[in-house]
């Protein structure tokens, strides 16, 4: 168990460390980057989710956004389904 850990007292809190990650991606000849935040909770509330990945932008925006995410019990999962959920549709801001 990794140390920063033991600071978490009440399982209400849903503790959880930050990691953060930057994607680019390249549509037609536009570059888009997007930072995704990975938690990992100490007390998750359903055990094979301890790790949450979201995007800080949406996608699809003029048919109905999306905000690409993903889940799972390790950061790998969770940073790879919200990778693909960033390619599932294009990116339609500015």
């Amino acid at each position: 168990m990794a140390e920063w850990q033991f600071a978490h007292a009440d399982k209400t809190e849903r503790f959880a460390m930050v990691h953060h990650f930057s994607m680019v991606k390249v549509q037609g000849d536009r570059e888009i980057e997007f930072l995704i935040t990975v938690k990992e909770f100490v007390s998750p509330q359903e055990p094979t989710m301890k790790f949450f990945a979201q995007a800080d932008k949406q996608t699809n925006q003029k048919t109905i956004a999306f905000t690409p995410c993903g889940w799972g019990g390790s950061m790998l999962k969770a940073l790879s389904e919200c990778m693909q959920a960033v390619r599932r549709f294009p990116y339609e801001g500015e």
